[in-house]
Parts: structure tokens; sequence; C-alpha cells
């Protein structure tokens, strides 16, 4: 196959999104958890800095993929949950957990 033939915008696009270290283990941990405050992700995230979380549920924000809820009180209470357009990345994760599970054995 030539790379003329490939058409790789949808894979750049998609990985614009989701790539890096953090964002799909950000993903992850609240499409099983559902609901989840800053202090819960970050605890989740082993080794992850206070500057790359906050940067990255920026990111996701704006890439429409989580929700950020703000409750007017004090201390101020933040949530964040999956959008209904980050719920579509779900199936991925999915797929992504089941080969884990076939791989996580194998030797090389």
């Amino acid at each position: 196959m030539e790379n003329e033939s490939v058409n790789s915008k949808p894979f750049t696009y998609t990985m614009s999104l989701i790539g890096g270290k953090w964002k799909m283990q950000i993903l992850f941990w609240l499409w099983k958890s559902e609901i989840m405050r800053y202090s819960e992700l970050k605890r989740s995230l082993e080794g992850i800095t206070h500057k790359m979380l906050s940067n990255q549920l920026k990111e996701l924000e704006n890439d429409r993929l989580i929700i950020r809820i703000e409750y007017p009180q004090v201390p101020p209470k933040v949530e964040y949950k999956l959008s209904e357009r980050g719920k579509t990345l779900m199936p991925v994760l999915h797929s992504v957990c089941h080969w884990g599970i076939e791989h996580m054995e194998d030797k090389e």
C-alpha cells in the first residue's frame, strides 16, 4: 500500500485529542468512576503533577470530551465527568483494556 492512498487525518485528529501519557488515563478513570473531583483524579493518577493534571483537564474540556462542573460554595467544589462525546470513545478504551488482558502475560 502506498502512503498516498492512506488518509491519516482521522488518526492524527484522534491522537491529537487523546495522545500523551495522561489523557487516556484520565478518561479511563472518569469512565470507571463516572464523576470524580480533582483530588480524586490526582490520587488515581500516580505521578502526575498539579500543573499537568490541570492542563490535561483543560484540554479535554476544550475538546469537549469531559465536562467540568463547578459548584458555587466555599471551599470551591469541582467535579469532572465524561461528556456524551467523550463516552463515544469508551469502546476504544474497552478494546485497549481487553487487549491488555489478553497480552499482559506475554513474554518476549
